[in-house]
């Protein structure tokens, strides 16, 4: 593929940018396009990897067909067969009349599915029937039906982990990766930040009438060497602040560190503590109560020997006892009938101590039997959806109500934390 046609796609298609890794991508997509074979396109979120599948369609003899982009983490798990499959009158409550899925209405043409890791593991089972042998069946219906649909899929997430962690079935993994295509994350693309930050700032200028910004080569030192977690996406949408906020149209290097956000404050959430930095882990909605559940457990346990302690014993040596079980009262200073301040100890753990829950843990919390201290009063209830609830309120909050994001802290899909909103009527 010569230099000059891998250009003139970059301008058919508005991509910006020189970086290698980033021309290497579009010319597998471009020498890919002209056959039928499956894609699978993987990279960051906001890394433009719908503009690679549009390349594919614009560039396949399926040109003239129908093109549909569809995000699998969108839809809830219970209507995703249907849209994708269609159904049939009377098939599940609300269905008051058929309906042709998305499969049978780009019939000869190209289905883009973004964030296919998020496809329930039923729907994955379908789709690779019609990769397989074009068939598929709708939803209350006994009727087979052919299609002839490219697809052309696209996630964020290490399908290949996915598939270990029985997220992801193996044989639609490989049906899928045909030709893999890997787009750069906007980190990876070096002076492309840059260009990217130039074209943007005109494109403002003109929406909003206004000079387009500028930069000193100190604050483009400061765009390049930022990393961009969000990537394109982030890049423009704080172009766009610039540009409105800035009445001096020449930004420097002190300015531009004002919109560049500073790193992430760590998460007291337990379903972020037991996850490595890496992010090979995850765990599922019932490891993460019963973190929070093992946690309290242990605390509640030792609070109640230290009252008894103190109720019992009617010995001045409260201060000791408090010293001893300082661990209970990390972060917070209390005072003892004396008015004297008593202040905890550093804790013994400053770094997450969480493990992974396993098999043995759960049986040994199931089954064993607390031995409890004797006491008059009655032990305190625990409420694990208050508390779940919390969690959730919780990672809403640091990600700004970003669903994606905080599904990810809490170590669940995000279709399962759209499920828990309605469930607890959060309003994000």
């Amino acid at each position: 593929m010569r230099n000059i046609d891998i250009q003139s796609i970059k301008q058919r298609f508005g991509i910006i940018g020189n970086s290698q890794l980033l021309n290497h991508a579009i010319q597998v997509a471009v020498q890919v396009a002209p056959t039928d074979m499956t894609v699978l396109i993987t990279g960051e979120s906001g890394s433009g990897k719908e503009s690679f599948s549009k390349i594919i369609h614009q560039l396949s003899p399926r040109k003239h067909g129908q093109f549909i982009a569809i995000n699998c983490g969108a839809i809830p798990e219970g209507t995703i067969d249907s849209e994708l499959f269609g159904h049939e009158k009377g098939s599940f409550t609300g269905a008051q009349e058929a309906r042709k899925g998305y499969f049978e209405v780009t019939d000869g043409g190209t289905i883009f599915l973004d964030e296919i890791g998020e496809m329930p593991l039923g729907t994955q089972a379908r789709l690779l029937r019609v990769l397989e042998n074009g068939e598929f069946i709708k939803v209350g219906s006994s009727k087979v039906q052919k299609t002839d649909v490219r697809v052309v899929a696209a996630t964020n997430v290490n399908l290949i982990r996915a598939v270990e962690n029985g997220r992801f079935r193996e044989d639609l993994y490989y049906r899928l990766n045909t030709v893999p295509i890997t787009v750069p994350s906007l980190r990876e693309r070096g002076d492309d930040i840059y260009l990217l930050f130039r074209k943007f700032a005109a494109d403002f200028s003109e929406k909003y009438k206004v000079k387009p910004i500028t930069l000193t080569p100190d604050a483009v030192h400061e765009l390049i060497r930022f990393p961009f977690p969000g990537n394109i996406r982030q890049l423009k949408n704080m172009v766009e602040q610039i540009s409105v906020l800035e009445y001096d149209r020449e930004v420097d290097g002190q300015k531009m560190r004002q919109y560049l956000p500073q790193e992430q404050v760590k998460s007291n959430l337990p379903a972020v503590l037991a996850k490595e930095q890496s992010g090979e882990h995850s765990y599922s909605e019932r490891d993460l109560l019963y973190k929070v559940l093992f946690d309290m457990r242990r605390d509640v346990s030792e609070l109640k020997k230290l009252v008894f302690d103190m109720i019992t014993t009617h010995q001045p040596n409260e201060e000791e006892l408090l010293k001893e079980h300082g661990h209970l009262f990390e972060n917070i200073e209390q005072y003892n009938g004396n008015g004297r301040t008593y202040q905890p100890q550093e804790p013994l753990h400053k770094e997450p101590y969480y493990l992974p829950v396993n098999r043995a843990q759960v049986q040994e919390y199931e089954e064993q039997k607390v031995e409890d201290i004797p006491h008059e009063y009655e032990e305190e209830s625990l409420s694990l959806e208050n508390k779940e609830k919390e969690l959730i309120l919780k990672a809403l909050k640091k990600h700004n109500n970003k669903r994606k994001y905080a599904a990810q802290d809490l170590g669940i899909s995000e279709r399962t934390l759209y499920r828990k909103l309605k469930q607890y009527d959060i309003e994000d």
